[in-house]
């Protein structure tokens, strides 16, 4: 078979070092692409270092430190002994805040914490209804087997987890224990004291430790119940956990095979709940960036029967590898908003040093690249941005055709800006059509016809009254691609390889819309994904937001499903297109965009942003909503047009953000009344 062939600069494929090339995949890559999969090792090595640059010269420590510099190279000539002390100290101050930045960087997402007391206040059970769930009878009481290796646990943490499991308002449930051979004799005679008094309890002490995968399969197998959820050693459950989960299952005829809920960390002693993870809905693109739905986590007993259970070589992320492969096996996942999982932070676990583990990062990446394989998902997987991220760099077979679709009037510079930087991809198959409507000024058409001497660019007419539906659905008609970009004429690429990071994800048959990264001039982020039900009608998360931050939850560091993507820079494949009707040109100017992503993930099609295509967004950050009497009232109507077609999903909120975080700002913060 002939092996395939990509383009030198800016390859799909991505090895994540020379050493991870195992045999079998040296069948398939020929001396260029192994070549080229170095390349972009680099590449991505490269853009890691830069976030990390643009994180500390955001500093406002950075920023004195680039203002005091000078000043003493000015009044200490460079070879006095005053002024290599003092180099010397400022050397030290930068080498000291770079560190700081980079294990920030590392622990990752933004921390929320100004409302959280208060929102367990209002949307955690009291003493009362905790009463109340123990004396409630379910009509479905299914067993949960709830599985935990131990070895050498700190005693406080030991005893904390199994009273966090004997505190459950649920009763139907089993704690299945296997002890790796703990040298510690009080964690064999806690275990011990505690299996003795309750008989749900089950303990098996191993002759060995056998590791995190073997001890937890040692504990797997002590299972007899129809449900499994996993609890490490030293976490705990929140009292009304496992209540929540069977509360879950309770409609006839449920066919859920998995659940996850959000989660918060407590401090080493367990005084202190801090940092909650407000999640999404379950997207395979989202899993794929990062084990997202970790804690709790409860799985079908049927479905962890069909996997084997944990694989040797994963461990650290043998979690992750069980996640993939289970969710491969799930018919239904299911998302419980609530906190019922509390990760203890100390300096050897992982939510507390990702770097202790740093061995459980390159497990991560394996068991992607395997997941991706299993499912036939031509790819590769790479490490992300920081610990614990990945990136799946799919390849097709053949990279379809693109029509770029950009509606134009004047504004020459920005236009000849926007074709430019497109213009410079070596992507194999491409056209441009420009849609001129209404243009008077000499210098727009001489740049038309300095494009034109380019045969990817067409320069096509519209007469009528602007409208994006309208003239984009026009376009639609003339173009030829196989995948269309929809891209503003104030847009500019930022990266060579933006079009082949759209297209991998919207040629897979599962995607319908994908987005890109798009920032402001300033650097700071426009577009991240659009929320549903935000500020209204739809917002822009992380608006604002510096570029090189992770943000909360590392979603803007991380590939995800999302409700909807602007219009401003949004690839779709043609036949999704006219298939779900195109643009409504009911919405002439405002949410044409939205509306178009709605109707595609009706049809089961998933809507994916990606921060792996970057363009500057010059649309001013200021500017207002254009005020005259007829374009209100114009506004007016095709926001009340729009509100009636899409009710039920405005009301019902956004399940790809969460129920938890404030709909009312684009910056995440915790929504503190109670959720109903």
């Amino acid at each position: 078979m002939e092996a395939k062939k990509y383009p030198v600069d800016h390859p799909p494929l991505r090895i994540v070092s020379e050493d991870s090339i195992t045999p079998h995949d040296s069948n398939h890559l020929d001396q260029t692409q192994f070549l080229q999969a170095c390349i972009a090792q680099k590449d991505a090595e490269l853009l890691q270092l830069r976030l990390q640059i643009q994180t500390i010269e955001n500093h406002t420590g950075w920023k004195i430190i680039k203002v005091i510099d000078p000043i003493f190279q000015r009044f200490f000539p460079s070879n006095s002994i005053q002024a290599k002390a003092v180099k010397n100290l400022i050397d030290l101050l930068k080498k000291t805040w770079r560190l700081a930045s980079s294990k920030k960087s590392n622990l990752g997402s933004v921390e929320l914490k100004a409302g959280y007391e208060k929102w367990i206040l209002h949307n955690e059970p009291d003493d009362a209804q905790l009463t109340k769930q123990r004396q409630q009878e379910f009509a479905y009481q299914p067993k949960i087997s709830i599985v935990t290796p131990t070895w050498n646990t700190p005693q406080n943490c030991l005893e904390e987890m199994i009273d966090s499991v004997l505190a459950q308002t649920y009763k139907n449930w089993e704690l299945c224990i296997a002890d790796g051979n703990s040298s510690s004799a009080s964690t064999k005679k806690i275990l011990t004291d505690y299996a003795r008094r309750d008989s749900r309890i089950k303990l098996v002490f191993l002759d060995q430790n056998l590791g995190i995968a073997g001890n937890s399969n040692a504990a797997l197998h002590l299972a007899s119940g129809d449900f499994i959820t996993l609890l490490d050693h030293d976490d705990t459950l929140a009292p009304f956990a496992l209540n929540e989960v069977v509360a879950h299952l309770q409609e006839p005829g449920t066919n859920v095979d998995i659940l996850y809920s959000d989660e918060d960390f407590i401090n080493a002693d367990g005084s202190k709940r801090f940092s909650p993870t407000f999640k999404p809905a379950f997207g395979w693109d989202t899993l794929r960036s990062h084990n997202y739905i970790c804690h709790l986590l409860v799985f079908r007993a049927e479905v962890i029967n069909k996997t084997g259970g944990f694989r040797k070589g994963f461990d650290g992320s043998q979690d992750y590898d069980l996640v993939l492969r289970a969710c491969e096996l799930a018919e239904k996942i299911v998302h419980i908003p609530k906190i019922l999982y509390h990760w203890r932070v100390h300096p050897s676990s992982t939510a507390g040093n990702p770097s202790a583990k740093n061995y459980a990062h390159d497990a991560g990446r394996r068991a992607l690249q395997e997941h991706l394989d299993r499912c036939n998902l031509s790819g590769q997987a790479s490490n992300g941005l920081a610990t614990g991220l990945y990136q799946a760099i799919y390849h097709p077979h053949k990279w379809p055709a693109i029509s770029i679709i950009i509606p134009s009037k004047d504004q020459s510079p920005l236009l000849r800006a926007c074709l430019s930087s497109v213009l410079e991809t070596d992507y194999p198959n491409l056209e441009i059509l420009v849609l001129e409507n209404g243009s008077t000024e000499k210098e727009t058409f001489d740049l038309y016809e300095k494009f034109k001497e380019d045969s990817r660019v067409r320069i096509i007419g519209w007469e009528k009254p602007f409208s994006y539906a309208a003239i984009n659905n026009h376009g639609v008609k003339f173009a030829n691609g196989e995948l269309i970009l929809f891209l503003n004429n104030d847009i500019k690429s930022l990266k060579k390889e933006n079009l082949y990071r759209l297209a991998e994800h919207a040629s897979r048959p599962e995607t319908g819309v994908v987005g890109a990264a798009l920032y402001y001039p300033d650097d700071t982020i426009q577009h991240a994904g659009v929320v549903l039900a935000m500020t209204g009608i739809a917002g822009h998360v992380f608006r604002n937001t510096p570029r090189g931050k992770l943000g909360y939850g590392f979603r803007m560091a991380t590939i995800r499903n999302v409700s909807c993507v602007t219009g401003a820079c949004m690839m779709i494949k043609r036949e999704t297109f006219l298939e779900a009707g195109g643009f409504d040109e009911n919405l002439a100017i405002a949410f044409n965009d939205i509306d178009l992503c709605l109707k595609v993930k009706n049809k089961s099609l998933s809507v994916v942003w990606t921060p792996h295509a970057e363009f500057t967004h010059y649309e001013s950050k200021t500017r207002g909503f254009e005020d005259t009497p007829e374009k209100i009232h114009r506004f007016q109507k095709e926001i009340d047009y729009f509100k009636s077609k899409w009710d039920m999903e405005l009301k019902a909120g956004d399940e790809l953000y969460s129920p938890n975080l404030d709909p009312e700002t684009e910056t995440p913060g915790i929504k503190t009344s109670k959720n109903i």
